[in-house]
């Protein structure tokens, strides 16, 4: 007699530096593939792990929103533990519930918020600028550059709204490149998570420099859109780009016309949300 199957949700924080995205990939390591060595280890069945999101190549989460049905008929916190304990330490399930009806990780979804983190070289402080940063390479981006962060700010303000990306990235699924963004912030931290997901805090003036932080938040996202953000942004904050140029890149709706995605260790998926009457979570 085969054992009955349980809904389960849940939120998963991963380091994504040495995996190839969360999908499922042949021959190459991933989240969901991670995730579901473990499921088979502690259940002895195979199930199939379904996220929020593709998160892209050594992009990291904080917020990533599993469901799976799986055979278990012991407390649904008992099996968070037994996966945590299977799961290498770049990937831990933070939160676990029985999943409400009708639930979807990707399809319940109402919007979507991802942080990028880079620190700039303020070039206020008597030493020459390092051309790394190795306290912060994993999580966060360093660019050895003074960056005006009222240009970038001004530039990202004008892609408020719906709008086709098609400039800013390629559909996940589907054919349509319009998307609503509801905000994109930049800001600089006076205290920040340096991973994004570990413990430690560090100060803005600590190695290598000022902490700069994009805060962005839409109905979805086009493949790499938010790293391409941030690229326009950087070109604009290093006088490279003009603000209106920005503008004109948007309505060509042209991919070629972006600058190159910034690199994935600064951008993490902070966090999902769903509708009130789903009764999920709470942060």
């Amino acid at each position: 007699m085969h054992e009955a199957l349980i809904h389960v949700c849940g939120l998963v924080a991963y380091d994504g530096t040495d995996y190839h995205g969360f999908q499922l990939q042949s021959g190459v390591s991933t989240i969901q593939g991670a995730l579901e060595a473990a499921v088979e280890m502690v259940t002895g069945t195979q199930a199939r792990v379904i996220g929020s999101g593709r998160t892209d190549r050594g992009v990291h989460a904080r917020g990533q929103v599993i469901a799976m049905r799986v055979p278990w008929r012991h407390a649904v916190q008992s099996l968070q533990r037994a996966l945590n304990a299977h799961l290498p330490a770049s990937i831990a399930v933070r939160q676990f519930q029985l999943a409400p009806s009708g639930f979807h990780p990707r399809f319940s979804a109402i919007d979507r918020i991802y942080r990028y983190t880079l620190y700039d070289w303020s070039g206020t402080e008597d030493r020459a600028a390092p051309r790394y940063s190795p306290l912060t390479d994993r999580f966060a981006l360093y660019v050895p550059h003074v960056l005006d962060l009222q240009a970038m700010q001004t530039a990202v303000d004008q892609l408020i709204g719906e709008h086709d990306f098609a400039t800013f990235g390629q559909p996940t699924q589907g054919e349509s490149t319009v998307r609503h963004l509801y905000t994109a912030t930049w800001q600089v931290v006076t205290t920040t998570i340096a991973s994004g997901i570990a413990s430690e805090v560090v100060a803005t003036n600590s190695y290598p420099g000022r902490c700069l932080l994009f805060t962005v938040c839409a109905t979805g996202f086009l493949r790499q859109m938010v790293r391409n953000l941030v690229s326009v942004s950087l070109a604009v904050g290093r006088g490279d780009w003009s603000v209106e140029k920005v503008k004109r890149i948007l309505e060509a709706c042209d991919r070629s016309q972006c600058a190159p995605p910034a690199p994935a260790n600064g951008l993490v998926l902070e966090s999902v949300s769903y509708p009130a009457d789903l009764i999920l979570w709470k942060e």
